[in-house]
């Protein structure tokens, strides 16, 4: 038996694709089989097409309930994933923290200042008197010169 890939240029007789069980036949020499490169073909003689044809279609016939059941189940199995999935995610969504630029966590313990410790001006007005009595003390030292 010779392959072959779809698409491509044959000679005349017929092709059996095991992907998809199916006999194509192909009537003139040079005509191309259908399908991608990626599918394949196997070229049959005559008498095993003629056997294989109806054994394929009955056992399509045969098996047709069963891939009823199987396609339902599926579904049924999609629906029920799908919506558990769902269900997690909008969980996940609500117990995550919001993230907030600059702000560090799992540092160690917490830093946060109670309010009588602070100054009455709060914490950026302390700094910015503590920059500022810094930058007089370092003019005066230099001389009063600028820069």
């Amino acid at each position: 038996m010779a392959r072959f890939n779809g698409g491509s240029s044959v000679p005349g007789g017929y092709y059996w694709n095991p992907r998809h069980w199916s006999v194509t036949p192909v009537r003139n020499d040079g005509e191309k089989l259908p399908g991608t490169p990626a599918d394949r073909y196997l070229r049959i003689h005559f008498l095993v097409a003629l056997v294989l044809a109806p054994l394929l279609g009955g056992l399509f016939v045969v098996f047709l309930p069963f891939i009823g059941f199987a396609m339902f189940f599926q579904w049924a199995f999609q629906k029920v994933s799908g919506s558990a999935r769902e269900g997690a995610r909008d969980l996940a969504a609500t117990v995550t923290p919001g993230w907030r630029p600059g702000e560090a966590h799992m540092t160690g313990r917490a830093m946060d200042p109670k309010s009588e410790q602070l100054p009455a001006g709060g914490a950026g007005q302390q700094a910015l008197h503590d920059v500022a009595a810094e930058v007089a003390a370092r003019r005066s030292r230099e001389g009063g010169q600028d820069g």
